[in-house]
C-alpha cells in the first residue's frame, strides 16, 4: 500500500519555502523519512497524479512540472532532491520510480512500485488541500510566483477526476 504523509508544516520566512516532515512508503519499502522542502515540487507531485512525469532538477522554475517532488530543506532543487518518474498504466494503476538524476539530463532508476491510481490521487488531493489551507493567511512569496495558483488548479482537476471515477 502507498502512503504519503506530510506533517509539521512550517514557513521559512527568510527563504519563503514551506518545510515539513515527509514520510513516503510503498508496501515494506521506506522511500522517504525526513524533513524537506515541499512546496518547490508540490505542483509536479500533483501533476503526476494526472500525467506521466520525468524530473529535471536543473530546469527553470517555470518548468514546475519537471521539479523533484521533494527537495532539500534549503529549497534549492539543485542541492538535493527526491526525484520520481511516474508512468500511468492501463488498469487504473501507475508506476512510481525513484530515480537518481544526473547532470546530463539522464537518470538511474533506483526502485519502482506499482500503485493503485485512486489511492495515489486521494492522498495527493489531501496534501494539496492541506497546503492551500496552510498558505491561505501567510505572507508567502514563493520563488515560482504561480505556485499557489497552479496548486489550486491541479487540486480542482484531481477532485473532478476522483468524482468521475
Amino acid at each position: 500500500m502507498f502512503e504519503l504523509a506530510i506533517k509539521g508544516w512550517s514557513l521559512d520566512k527568510d527563504l519563503q519555502i514551506i518545510q515539513a516532515d515527509v514520510h513516503m512508503s510503498v508496501e515494506d519499502s521506506l522511500i522517504i523519512e525526513e524533513p524537506l522542502c515541499i512546496d518547490v515540487g508540490l505542483p509536479a507531485l500533483l501533476h503526476s497524479a494526472l500525467h506521466d512525469t520525468a524530473p529535471n532538477r536543473f530546469a527553470p522554475a517555470d518548468q514546475w512540472e519537471r521539479m523533484p517532488f521533494f527537495v532539500c530543506g534549503c529549497g534549492d532543487p539543485e542541492c538535493r532532491g527526491f526525484s520520481f518518474v511516474v508512468r500511468h498504466l492501463p488498469g487504473e494503476q501507475l508506476e512510481l520510480s525513484s530515480v537518481e538524476e544526473r547532470t546530463n539530463g539522464s537518470y538511474r532508476e533506483l526502485e519502482t512500485h506499482v500503485i493503485p491510481i485512486r489511492v495515489y490521487r486521494e492522498q495527493l488531493v489531501d496534501i494539496g488541500e492541506t497546503y492551500l489551507r496552510f498558505v491561505a493567511d501567510l505572507d508567502y512569496r514563493p520563488y515560482f510566483q504561480d505556485t499557489v495558483r497552479v496548486v489550486e488548479e491541479l487540486v480542482k482537476q484531481l477532485q473532478l477526476t476522483l468524482r468521475s471515477e
